[in-house]
């Protein structure tokens, strides 16, 4: 798994150390029980403050996305790889809706852009 965080960002570097692990999960690339590097050694790679680390880590804990572990560090819990399954659902009811209201794919396509941004 590849973190990478952008230091000039408004968003907190906890909050993106949070949402990478998230992203992961949800693409498949962590699985449930897989364990996240330790908080140290991400910290020294990321060139980051080790609170740094491990308030992104309390913040996914805290989501119930990790175990926090004494002697193991931040384990993925099943939780954590069920959210693109959650996702697909919500995707598929947004494409029913915007089919019963007559929208076009690109209808759709244009207003997922706008509200990304």
């Amino acid at each position: 798994m590849l973190i990478r965080i952008d230091p000039s960002s408004s968003e907190p570097l906890f909050a993106q150390l949070a949402a990478a692990v998230r992203g992961a999960a949800a693409r498949g690339e962590l699985r449930a029980g897989e364990r996240l590097p330790g908080a140290r050694e991400l910290a020294d790679s990321l060139g980051v403050n080790l609170h740094t680390v491990l308030r992104g880590y309390q913040q996914l804990r805290d989501e119930g996305l990790v175990e926090l572990r004494r002697g193991r560090g931040a384990v993925l819990t099943e939780q954590a790889t069920n959210g693109l399954a959650g996702l697909r659902q919500a995707v598929a009811d947004v494409v029913t809706q915007a089919r019963r209201l007559g929208m076009t794919d690109n209808d759709l396509i244009d207003l997922i852009r706008t509200e990304f941004r």
